[in-house]
């Protein structure tokens, strides 16, 4: 038996349902990735690059090709986060990624491409109905996750208020359709986020009391 066939095997079952080898690790994998996103690692992207790789055989396994070209997306998104967070602009003095609130063109542009995203994948999954069973869940879930990913890219705390909205229909929508474990860790997920919420909202203040000296100096020096 293959390392791929092993990922295909059952792992253990839990409330009644079976539970894969591949599901879990690219689940708990997404899982970490969100977690040293907290931290403003740069090592959530290759985190988050291979869970994408591991939930493509998952997907691919399970002859789900809605849910492979879903995953290659999240998967050319994580390479350009990852590409963004090493730019050396993009840290701050703690050489860590610097993070900020969006603009109100930045939000707006977010909410706006989000509401059409989901508008066009929810629509193409109504008209395909083998690339999704719950086409407009899974389309809000879809294109809420690119943004929040984008969001994070950018080094936006906006990009938590994003993977709380996707938290609040992934929760009772995993439950709902019998995927405990997938619930489980999106009941993790919602935790991690306020949390890094809190954490980047403080680091924003931070960043702008440390910052007020150093403006108020140069203005008294062009005075």
């Amino acid at each position: 038996m293959s390392a791929l066939d092993g990922l295909h095997q059952e792992a253990f079952q839990l409330l009644g349902q079976q539970v894969i080898w591949s599901d879990m690790i690219g689940n708990l994998l997404g899982l970490a990735a969100l977690a040293l996103g907290w931290r403003r690692s740069i090592l959530t992207w290759p985190v988050q690059l291979a869970a994408g790789v591991v939930l493509v055989v998952a997907y691919h396994s399970a002859q789900l090709s809605g849910g492979v070209g879903k995953q290659l997306l999240v998967i050319a998104v994580a390479v350009w986060g990852w590409r963004q967070w090493r730019a050396r602009d993009a840290k701050g003095d703690d050489g860590a990624v610097r993070v900020r609130f969006g603009t109100g063109r930045e939000r707006l542009l977010l909410v706006a491409g989000t509401a059409l995203g989901t508008a066009a994948v929810g629509g193409l999954f109504t008209l395909f109905p083998q690339l999704s069973w719950s086409p407009w869940a899974d389309a809000y879930i879809f294109v809420g996750t690119l943004a929040a990913m984008y969001a994070q890219a950018r080094g936006l705390v906006e990009f938590w208020f994003a993977w709380l909205l996707v938290d609040l229909v992934g929760v009772p929508l995993a439950f709902s359709s019998g995927l405990a474990f997938s619930g489980l860790v999106y009941l993790v997920y919602l935790v991690l986020v306020l949390w890094g919420m809190r954490d980047w909202w403080l680091r924003t203040r931070s960043a702008e009391a440390a910052s007020a000296p150093r403006v108020r100096a140069s203005e008294g020096a062009v005075a």
